[in-house]
């Protein structure tokens, strides 16, 4: 297999371009060749976006989309795509689509036959997984929990999984969700990745029953990677 690269934009074309999940120099050079090139930047917050944009001198114009207008600045991509006008569609950082509402667009746009593109890159998932020490031959990504309604049927399902399970959460709801794990999952290792790629970066590693007795102020984005079930988990009905 040869190492071809595509060096230029398709016209109607929207790439779905992977930004740093939080040091700016983890963007990469196809991928600030690509925000220059295009059109429009479908931004998820024009003014964190705007930021990265800045520090690589990218002048393109942005215009929002994200979970508040999703459905009402659809037709404005989708009508400057079919016009032959290429897009990237960005998220507030990693890889677009991931616990955003991103999927919706790429599926309007593959609905009406344009081409959808990927600038792969950074991720938080795929960070925190490679960290975590535990295994990753096989994983699941859950996402964020339900906040309240379904979030125990959502933990009892979970509970019987025996590959390796990765969440995002807030830094207000982390203590509330070590706890709901572990009475429902019992003690399992699990891996905390915390403002990956930034100053304050850090991962902790161990037992659930480590952290549900903490008493600590949590900031900063949190990935949560979770070991899966096995015969050890006795609190599991599976």
């Amino acid at each position: 297999m040869g190492n071809e690269e595509r060096d230029t934009l398709e016209p109607g074309t929207i790439y779905i371009v992977s930004t740093p999940i939080g040091n700016l120099g983890d963007l990469t050079q196809r991928a600030i060749e690509t925000l220059k090139s295009v059109s429009l930047i479908a931004a998820e917050d024009t003014r964190r976006t705007r930021i990265l944009l800045n520090r690589y001198e990218i002048q393109t114009p942005t215009s929002s989309y994200n979970s508040y207008n999703k459905f009402k600045k659809r037709p404005l991509f989708i009508g400057r795509l079919k016009n032959g006008q290429s897009v990237a569609l960005v998220s507030d950082a990693g890889t677009p689509g991931i616990s955003d509402p991103h999927y919706y667009l790429v599926q309007s746009a593959l609905e009406e036959g344009i081409c959808v593109s990927s600038i792969p890159g950074p991720s938080a998932l795929l960070a925190a997984l490679t960290v975590s020490g535990l295994p990753m031959d096989k994983f699941v990504f859950e996402g964020f929990l339900p906040r309240k309604k379904g979030r125990t049927t959502t933990l009892k399902k979970l509970a019987c999984e025996k590959r390796t399970l990765v969440l995002f959460e807030s830094p207000n709801r982390i203590q509330k969700t070590f706890r709901d794990l572990f009475d429902v999952f019992g003690n399992r290792q699990v891996a905390i990745a915390r403002e990956l790629t930034k100053i304050h970066e850090e991962v902790l590693r161990g037992n659930l029953a480590d952290f549900v007795s903490q008493d600590r102020n949590w900031k900063g984005e949190i990935t949560l990677v979770i070991a899966g079930s096995n015969e050890k988990h006795k609190n599991n009905q599976c």
